[in-house]
């Protein structure tokens, strides 16, 4: 990530979906104005622009936010008298990476476990359905002795 002189995070990548600490030390800080906002937004066309009221702390401004799936955030900063700090109409801008799906947990067990249940569920159902079938079918028969067994000619 390129380094900026005056804006530091509390991590060495932006990763996207995370929190992230936000410290600023530039010109509004130096000017020692009193209330200083972040403003940012994602991509090429600041998409989702919000912005936050940071925290004077003897290290800077500071503030956190949640970064968002994009490829970048842009930053800029203002005071409360509308004075901005944005790189000389540049904007600060940096990269976000994007999570890495290995590192993500997944439980494939419970996966691959749902369908197995299923499917015993389905099998005794239908043992059940079969059985009943057989008890109503032909236990009255069986019972009134109207049951012939067929006999084979041989």
């Amino acid at each position: 990530m390129e380094l900026v002189k005056n804006i530091f995070f509390n991590t060495d990548k932006l990763v996207e979906n995370t929190k992230i600490k936000i410290s600023y030390t530039g010109k509004l800080f130096e000017e020692n104005n009193n209330n200083v906002y972040l403003h940012y937004g994602y991509g090429l066309q600041w998409d989702n622009v919000s912005e936050v009221e940071m925290v004077r702390t003897e290290l800077g401004y500071q503030a956190e936010i949640e970064l968002m799936s994009s490829d970048s955030l842009n930053l800029c900063f203002r005071n409360s008298n509308n004075e901005w700090d944005n790189n000389n109409g540049q904007n600060y801008s940096f990269p976000i990476e994007k999570v890495e799906v290995a590192l993500v947990p997944q439980d494939i067990t419970s996966e691959l476990d749902a369908p197995r249940r299923l499917k015993k569920s389905y099998i005794w159902s239908k043992k059940i359905r079969l059985a009943i079938y057989k008890i109503m079918h032909y236990f009255p028969k069986l019972m009134s002795g109207n049951y012939k067994r067929k006999v084979s000619n041989d």
